[in-house]
């Protein structure tokens, strides 16, 4: 029996960085996000001996190894074997091994949250396959324990746990982490992604290195890096409110001053064309807009008038950015057997 899994990457409105360590454990975090129509794949087929073989459709990567040895992190799809090594069993007996399969919709470095998100459909593939009784929540954490705690890779809770629940949340981050799923009306939800829109900054980046360098300042006492933070939570709470209460110009306009605050948090947030494009989108109509991630790359989200916005597309275009229209999936991981 096949067993697939489905998970949707995330765009982050608001609050990013204040679920990265120490931030939420002294002051408590919150972010603001909603999963779009794209997604990481997996497929699981169970073999007849103990082999472990992994392909990684993206990278054309390929990787063979023994179910009941310790998988070693050398830098080789090392995102599957501490998924593997958290929940892949015991290998013992006939039939321990598995072929794996995966693809993203969205590079490593995209913003969207796409590595913890291939996380989350592993481990979503391993439940299912071993049928372990284990919550969203605890999905969502062995997730992130595998990245951050396993391969040590700087970063915080958010992408987990918004692949695993989907849809529209409000997650806060203390002593421990609390999904807020929004009732956000049908038709503000329409409005809303048909006045979005995704501009591909043409390159992609290590936020493992922007979120050190932020989380340096914040432990050396930087007050600029502390007070972004602090406006990123105030943020998210204000644009949580104006999203359910519709009011979504407002909304626009508050995703430009999350930018501008974001950028207090670290230099290497911003790049020149970044930059750039930020100020053309602005002469073109967009009310407001940020990157979608760690930054220094990858995505960025700009929220324009439908009226305006193919001015907008048309803008970013002849500057090199490659514009695509925003769709949101309500679901979160999904699995199934085939």
């Amino acid at each position: 029996m096949v067993v697939r899994s489905r998970a949707p990457l995330r765009l982050s409105f608001a609050g990013g960085g204040t679920d990265v360590a120490p931030f939420p454990e002294t002051e408590g975090g919150a972010v603001l996000s909603a999963t779009i129509d794209r997604y990481a794949y997996g497929s699981l087929t169970p073999r007849a001996d103990q082999r472990i073989c992994v392909h990684s459709l993206d990278l054309g990567v390929s990787l063979d190894f023994d179910a009941r040895d310790e998988p070693s992190f050398d830098g080789e799809l090392d995102l599957v074997k501490a998924a593997v090594r958290r929940l892949g069993g015991d290998g013992t007996g006939p039939g321990g091994g598995f072929d794996l399969l995966l693809r993203s919709s969205a590079p490593p470095g995209s913003g969207l949250g796409s590595s913890s998100t291939m996380l989350v459909a592993l481990v979503g593939l391993l439940r299912e396959h071993h049928r372990l009784p284990l919550t969203d929540y605890e999905v969502a954490e062995l997730a992130y324990q595998a990245e951050r705690v396993d391969l040590r890779i700087r970063g915080g809770h958010q992408d987990h746990y918004a692949a695993t629940f989907g849809g529209f949340n409000f997650i806060e981050f203390g002593e421990r982490v609390i999904v807020n799923p929004l009732r956000v009306n049908d038709s503000v939800v329409d409005e809303l992604q048909l006045n979005l829109l995704l501009c591909w900054t043409g390159t992609t980046r290590q936020s493992a290195l922007i979120i050190e360098d932020q989380t340096a300042r914040l432990a050396g006492g930087e007050l600029e890096t502390l007070a972004g933070l602090r406006a990123q939570k105030e943020l998210a709470v204000a644009m949580k409110s104006a999203l359910l209460r519709g009011e979504l110009s407002e909304f626009g306009s508050l995703l430009g001053e999350a930018w501008k605050q974001k950028k207090r948090m670290s230099p290497l947030i911003a790049t020149d064309f970044i930059e750039e494009a930020y100020d053309v989108a602005m002469r073109a109509g967009a009310l407001g807009g940020k990157v979608t991630g760690a930054g220094g790359g990858g995505y960025i989200l700009f929220y324009c008038d439908f009226a305006r916005k193919h001015r907008l597309a048309e803008a970013l275009t002849r500057m090199g950015g490659v514009v695509t229209d925003v769709a949101f999936e309500r679901r979160g991981l999904t699995t199934w057997r085939a």
